[in-house]
């Protein structure tokens, strides 16, 4: 079994930063792209960032030249930091990661972690 767990959110002022950690364990063999998204109350499930196991990285706009996904295969863990937070970026942030294990290729999702920015 494939769990990912997620660390690092809070309650933090405007103009703060953050830094989320998505650790992967469990029967794996190897892990494709990686990824976070966050959602917000009565609103949709959005992709923020994911990265791909060559490294290449993809963000939504509004989240651009703020926030930083990167990973580090060798501790299956994925990383996303976020700077210059606003109160529109308060959101239930999950992570997301294909995994090739011994029960095959999955999509796998974390349990959430709750990121609030104060005004």
């Amino acid at each position: 079994q494939v769990q990912l767990v997620e660390s690092g959110g809070g309650l933090v002022q405007a103009g703060g930063s953050l830094r989320l950690s998505c650790a992967a364990s469990g029967s794996i063999f190897s892990i494709g792209t990686m990824g976070w998204y966050r959602q917000a109350p009565g609103k949709q499930r959005e992709l923020v960032a994911d990265i791909t196991n060559g490294g290449s990285t993809n963000y939504t706009a509004s989240v651009k030249g703020r926030f930083t996904i990167s990973r580090d295969d060798a501790k299956n863990t994925v990383y996303l930091q976020m700077n210059s937070l606003k109160p529109e970026d308060t959101s239930v942030y999950f992570c997301n990661a294909r995994v090739l294990s011994r029960l095959g290729l999955n999509v796998y999702w974390g349990q959430g972690t709750q990121v609030t920015v104060s005004s």
